[in-house]
């Protein structure tokens, strides 16, 4: 099996990390690294604040400002600390071409997949694909979403299923990229328990990071015909956004361990918001 990984520049638990772990099963064809330039982030802020307005959008800031104070400094020892664990894991670095890009939906991005003729993409951005680049491997693109799909799809899933204390459905979902956002076929879901102490990002980190082993033979499963999709036609579907302060304060507060449906839906209405 040829695989291809498209993550950010920013991103070396991805791009040094997955990438080994792939290449431990499999051929890794090549990597495409993902440099946005900043008017991509000014473009984002922008359609932020337009669609939640002023108020929830300085509710977003805040607990920008409050992670960036009591977490970043711990977050990145952890990651080095993760980075250097897989090193020791797959000590072999694929000799893989890379390619630089500032957009994955480019005509060089998309040249470059073509070139290195992958036969499964795994897709660890927050672009979302065009279906001209998604749909060139023959076994698909796939991501591994920060969240339980349909219950939680868009953005930031394993920090919502915690704020509304739906405890059980803290994860990540491998799916095939379809025109849709986080609705492609399911293929699995692999599951974590988060201390409450836990930030988030290292909660979204740990849904795929503990569960390399089960995701590769996941992904070995797709590539000789013996996985099939979950059935998730029954399950509530809801788009999620960006984490808040005031929703972070309730999640710390509140006492009882789980949340009822009722009160997940009250506390975010599924609302899209992009990635």
């Amino acid at each position: 099996m040829r695989t291809l990984l498209i993550c950010h520049d920013t991103a070396p638990l991805d791009r040094e990390g997955l990438a080994r772990w792939l290449g431990s099963f499999s051929t890794l064809a090549g990597t495409l690294v993902i440099r946005e330039p900043r008017r991509r982030l000014t473009k984002r802020i922008r359609r932020e604040h337009a669609r939640v307005g002023v108020f929830r959008f300085l509710d977003v800031l805040a607990f920008r400002l409050f992670y960036r104070v009591a977490h970043v400094a711990a977050d990145r020892r952890w990651e080095q600390r993760e980075l250097d664990r897989l090193r020791r894991s797959f000590p072999r670095r694929p000799d893989a071409s890379e390619l630089v890009v500032s957009s994955p939906n480019s005509v060089e991005a998309e040249t470059f997949i073509r070139e290195r003729r992958p036969d499964l993409v795994l897709a660890r951005c927050k672009t979302l694909l065009k279906e001209q680049v998604f749909a060139i491997p023959p076994l698909g693109t796939y991501v591994l979403h920060p969240g339980i799909c349909p219950d939680y799809r868009n953005a930031h899933g394993c920090f919502w299923a915690r704020a509304v204390g739906d405890d059980q459905n803290i994860g990540t979902t491998l799916l095939r990229i379809d025109t849709g956002i986080d609705t492609g076929p399911v293929f699995g879901y692999f599951r974590v328990d988060a201390p409450a102490a836990e930030s988030h990002v290292v909660t979204q980190h740990r849904v795929v990071l503990d569960h390399l082993d089960a995701i590769r033979d996941k992904l070995i499963d797709i590539a000789a015909g013996r996985a099939a999709p979950i059935d998730t036609s029954t399950r509530k579907s809801a788009a999620w956004g960006q984490p808040w302060l005031s929703a972070y304060i309730k999640m710390r507060m509140r006492r009882s361990p789980r949340s009822t449906v009722e009160s997940r839906i009250a506390t975010n209405s599924p609302i899209d918001l992009g990635h």
